[in-house]
């Protein structure tokens, strides 16, 4: 049995190879491919159920990437050792491909579509995201499952002024700009990224750039598809009733209408909608059928869809009556709660973000794992989204997919501005969505800014961020750009285009595209209509608090770093922990230890509450630290009395101890230390280096004193004295001396029985 696979191969401009390959592993999928760059090999696959499940009125899509760690040469780090639901990091991934291919599958087509990305063998250099949208578009196009096109995405950064398509791990870590581009042949569908306050110029160029690179990888892939003569299946589309249709129109397109044109709140909006359909099925009576009721919901679900956008496109007004490029009202508070250690209520609208600041220590920080690194993170946000901000009955399991993608958006476009990782504390970030109309991740990042400020943190610059929308019409090429959307805005709309940025510039974007094509012309009107948007924001953030608070709140954590040498680490530890435990537990501090990489000097991490408690700790480093210099006098304290001495302590390094020795108190013989000096008395003493002798450091009183009139120095002790008077240890008369004794003894005398 022989396996052949059929292989295209893409090259780039810049020398990369790209290898796809089909036919030899997972041939029972639907579709099945690998991709290859260097040593990293993704396999993706697809499945599609071949008939719609009953009643189905939506496309199931699911979308899944995983890493096998064994791929990289690993064990899985969790208890039963294996891979196990996948992490947020694989999340994001999933998410990257998902927006981008669900746009391309036929919108009557209801059939389960399940997409696997495997990443099988890992390369330390190669990013293996913007390949999964490749590998996964690719396993379409070698399927029979219909699709109107075929995809891809690439990452494009900008490296000391050159864009550089899918740069290398090691490439990127220099890179001011990072954006994955998802694109057809002819249009963009996708858009991510972040940059360090970039120019909306800037990212055009991008996104050229980058859709030149994709119609490479595209053209393979229909090299592929054609070589294989692939036929796409045909498929049972939904049931149509054109006079149900028409009489759906009749009955509610002037009453939908009306109700758009109302100016109403979400929630009285969305009850009026309700009512119309309820009214609408009472008016239709006999005419629905159980074959057709299904039909009422989607006709009237399309009617609204018409009606809302040829509103907004005919009168230019929108659902809340704004303008087009109107940011709805602003409410902003900071240092809302009293506990948290900074914190910002941030309201637009009738979309609400109630944000909190931690801060903490280097133990603290998030691992963050894949299969080819493991990196800590010193900045933490996270978001939640409860069924409340809605109105809705939600069961609370945890953060889902959106809650992860929307909550990297904003951590992405703060983390430009958040100082570098010489700053000491670990930050995180929660933001709870309270309400929610429409643009929440947005919300985030605004409130985020105004609570790191509140905390503290020094961020040189605000962030704010702002939801942009699109109508458009394929019939007359008219089109709206919005400002600022609604919840409807969006799901009615034809883009969700986010932008956030400082007043100098773009620091993070995230554009998905729900129409076939979006012309340049109109991606950089909606650019230059988001910057007008941010600034406005800007203002009135700036207007709360300008800049962050020069100290933390008074109940918030203090944070001091100091280094010590290597060899004093475990000086400063103690025997099992014991000196930091009691350290800590005198000041009532937390102390973090940890070793600086390059230079193995000890990070000491204080931090505390308490100025005091942090002090202490402070001035117990500086006592490790004080080195006497050698023939300096310094002052003392007298901690503890022996009979030999008296231990002293400097003065200006307290814990940091020496024996004084009982000879060197005073000129004169001294035989009570209690004779001279006394528990706490403060004197001063000369520095004498190591002694030579027993290897301890010196110090005498004595030496800085006055020596007594007619004061007689003894001479020195001759460690050799009486040796060669003595003669040689064969000439001791040992032997004799033993002999002697024998001769000398008396006789022993007999025992005598009983």
């Amino acid at each position: 049995m022989s396996l052949n696979a059929t292989t295209v191969k893409i090259q780039m401009e810049d020398g990369k190879e790209i290898l796809i390959s089909t036919g030899k592993l997972a041939r029972q999928a639907d579709g099945a491919v690998t991709v290859q760059c260097g040593n990293c090999i993704l396999l993706a696959t697809v499945c599609a159920s071949k008939e719609p499940k009953p009643g189905q009125s939506f496309f199931p899509l699911s979308v899944d990437y995983q890493e096998k760690m064994a791929s990289a040469g690993k064990i899985p780090g969790s208890f039963f050792k294996r891979e196990g639901r996948i992490n947020d990091y694989e999340i994001l991934i999933s998410r990257l491909v998902d927006r981008a291919l669900r746009p391309l599958f036929p919108e009557d087509y209801l059939c389960d579509v399940q997409i696997q990305v495997t990443l099988i063998s890992s390369d330390p250099e190669v990013m293996p995201d913007a390949l999964a949208c490749l590998a996964a578009s690719a396993a379409l196009a070698v399927s029979t499952i219909p699709i109107q096109e075929i995809i891809s995405e690439v990452r494009i950064a900008r490296i000391n002024g050159n864009y550089v398509i899918n740069p290398t791990r090691s490439e990127l870590a220099t890179a001011d700009m990072d954006f994955i581009i998802g694109a057809t042949s002819k249009n963009i569908m996708m858009v991510e990224g972040e940059a360090k306050e970039c120019l909306e110029a800037d990212v055009i160029t991008a996104i050229e750039l980058a859709h030149k690179a994709i119609r490479i990888q595209v053209q393979a892939q229909e090299e592929l598809r054609k070589t294989l003569a692939i036929t796409p299946r045909s498929y049972t589309a939904g049931n149509t009733d054109e006079n149900l249709e028409s009489m759906v129109n009749a009955f509610a397109a002037d009453k939908m209408l009306e109700i758009a044109r109302s100016r109403s709140t979400k929630a009285d909006r969305s009850d009026a909608f309700k009512a119309l359909e309820t009214a609408l099925v009472e008016h239709l009576g006999e005419a629905i059928t159980d074959e057709n009721k299904s039909l009422v919901k989607t006709y009237f679900g399309n009617l609204q869809y018409d009606v809302v956008r040829n509103m907004i496109l005919e009168e230019r007004v929108r659902l809340d009556g704004r303008k087009l490029d109107e940011v709805r009202p602003l409410h902003m508070e900071i240092d809302f709660l009293p506990s948290p250690h900074g914190s910002a209520l941030f309201t637009r609208g009738e979309t609400q973000s109630l944000t909190t600041v931690t801060l903490g220590t280097s133990q603290d920080e998030l691992l963050i794992e894949n299969a080819a690194s493991s990196n800590y993170e010193k900045f933490i946000l996270h978001y939640n989204f409860p069924g409340f901000s809605t109105g809705e009955v939600k069961p609370n399991r945890g953060p889902g997919r959106r809650e992860v993608g929307h909550g990297n958006l904003a951590k992405r476009s703060l983390a430009q501005m958040m100082p570098s990782n010489d700053y000491p504390y670990t930050v995180r970030v929660v933001s709870d969505i309270l309400e929610s109309n429409g643009s929440s991740s947005m919300a985030t990042v605004c409130a985020g800014s105004l609570a790191l400020m509140d905390a503290g943190v020094p961020l040189p610059k605000h962030v704010s961020g702002v939801a942009m929308g699109l109508i458009s019409r394929s019939t007359d090429k008219k089109f709206a750009i919005l400002t600022d959307i609604l919840g409807d805005e969006d799901h009615l709309g034809d883009m969700d285009f986010k932008v956030t940025g400082t007043s100098e510039g773009i620091t993070a974007c995230q554009m998905d595209i729900k129409i076939k094509g979006l012309p340049y012309e109109i991606l950089v009107n909606a650019l230059k209509q988001a910057r007008d948007g941010r600034l406005h924001i800007l203002e009135k953030i700036t207007d709360t608090i300008a800049l962050p608070n020069e100290e933390v709140k008074a109940h918030a954590p203090k944070m001091i770093n100091r280094r010590i040498p290597n060899e004093l680490i475990g000086a400063f530890i103690g025997p099992g922990g014991k000196h930091i435990q009691e350290l800590q537990k005198e000041t009532e501090t937390t102390i973090v230890i940890t070793e600086d990489a390059v230079t193995e000097e000890g990070i000491i991490e204080i931090l505390g509450t308490k100025p005091e408690g942090i002090e202490a700790v402070i001035a117990r480093i500086e006592s490790m630290m004080f080195k006497p210099e050698k023939g300096s006098v310094y002052e003392v304290k007298v901690i503890k009395m022996l009979d030999f001495g008296a231990v002293v302590e400097y003065t200006e390094a307290p814990g940091n101890e020496v024996l004084l020795h009982v000879s060197e108190l005073a000129w004169e013989r001294t035989n009570n230390v209690s004779d001279v000096v006394k528990l706490g008395d403060v004197l001063d003493v000369k520095y004498f280096g190591l002694d030579p002798r027993t290897r301890k450091e010196k110090v005498s009183r004595k030496a800085i004193l006055p020596k007594p009139e007619g004061f007689v120095e003894r001479p020195p002790r001759d460690n050799n004295r009486g040796r060669d008077n003595r003669g040689g240890r064969d000439n001791r008369g040992r032997d004799n001396r033993r002999n002697d004794r024998r001769d000398d003894r008396k006789p022993r005398e007999e025992k005598k029985e009983d």
